[in-house]
């Protein structure tokens, strides 16, 4: 069970098609994310931000993959280096890190840093899968590719910096898909990984899977990070995110299936590390969309209606 979390913010939108997501962490720092988890009975340290110089001040092509599209490969990779330190020493020291984003290309670094010591699994709750690699990407926006490079997917085999070897593919679970490349549905399909829709989640409901995702992931391993991105609710829920769609969870769904992450890690000591990601200030309304991130947060940590159990 979390006792102690250390926020970690990684202000970048290398990964993203849209300016304004580097500013997410301090919008989610704004809207009370430190009081948050005090109020959940965590312990709470601020580690501040990773370097990232501004998008505007680099050149997106400055280093390009053999193979299709990728944008601020260079960038990103710096981020990651950072971003896996700062995680494996937050665990090493008895924390759970949490890191905010900044686009989900942070991620990259997130899960080789909670992977560099240990067997893990991961819960993807996202309205997209992130399997694309530059070969397969319609954009060659890196956020679109996280999960393939932590896996090792396609183009990112062999790729040290961007692969979480001890990640096991059996242990990917992805919660709330509904808008998937043609290629990348084919490859989540082929992979190992267990893949939950909104339809899935329409017809069992959320208890269920949000269950059932977090018993799939945290099966023979020694801990599961948990991945959010704002955009895996419904755009009324989270208008302030780049890649909105129609169709996602709910503001109670959301929060009912962090309370379940935050059950069973009290029971199997299961959460290693968690980010949230996604959350772009430009298009939020009055900071909503970060307030609703801390919110989440705080209840994947443990906090409850009437306090923490």
């Amino acid at each position: 069970m979390t006792e102690q979390a250390r926020i970690i913010g990684a202000p970048i939108d290398y990964g993203a098609n849209r300016r304004g997501v580097d500013m997410g962490p301090s919008a989610v720092r704004y809207a009370g994310l430190a009081e948050q988890l005090e109020d959940a009975g965590v312990a709470c340290s601020d580690f501040g931000d990773v370097t990232a110089p501004p998008a505007e001040t680099q050149d997106a092509d400055k280093r390009v993959p053999e193979e299709g599209n990728a944008k601020f490969v260079e960038e990103i990779e710096a981020v990651s280096h950072q971003l896996a330190e700062e995680v494996e020493a937050t665990i090493a020291e008895g924390a759970t890190p949490l890191v905010v984003g900044g686009d989900h290309s942070v991620a990259i670094g997130s899960l080789r840093g909670a992977a560099a010591d240990a067997d893990i699994g991961t819960v993807w709750f996202d309205a997209h899968a992130d399997l694309n690699a530059p070969s397969t990407s319609p954009s060659g926006n890196v956020h679109g590719m996280p999960l393939a490079a932590a896996l090792g997917h396609r183009d990112f085999a062999g790729v040290d910096w961007a692969t979480a070897p001890r990640l096991n593919p059996e242990n990917v679970v992805w919660v709330g898909l509904r808008s998937v490349d043609d290629q990348e549905a084919a490859d989540v399909r082929d992979s190992a990984g267990t893949a939950f829709t909104m339809s899935d989640i329409d017809e069992h409901g959320i208890d269920e899977i949000t269950e059932r995702a977090m018993q799939i992931a945290s099966d023979g391993v020694d801990g599961v990070h948990v991945s959010l991105d704002l955009d895996w609710l419904d755009p009324n829920e989270a208008p302030g995110v780049g890649t909105p769609v129609r169709g996602g969870v709910t503001y109670r769904e959301a929060h009912r299936a962090m309370e379940i992450v935050a059950e069973h890690d009290r029971e199997h000591d299961s959460l290693r590390s968690m980010e949230a990601v996604e959350v772009n200030p430009i298009l939020d309304e009055h900071n909503e969309t970060a307030h609703l991130a801390t919110e989440l947060a705080a209840s994947a940590l443990g906090k409850r209606i009437l306090g923490r159990d």
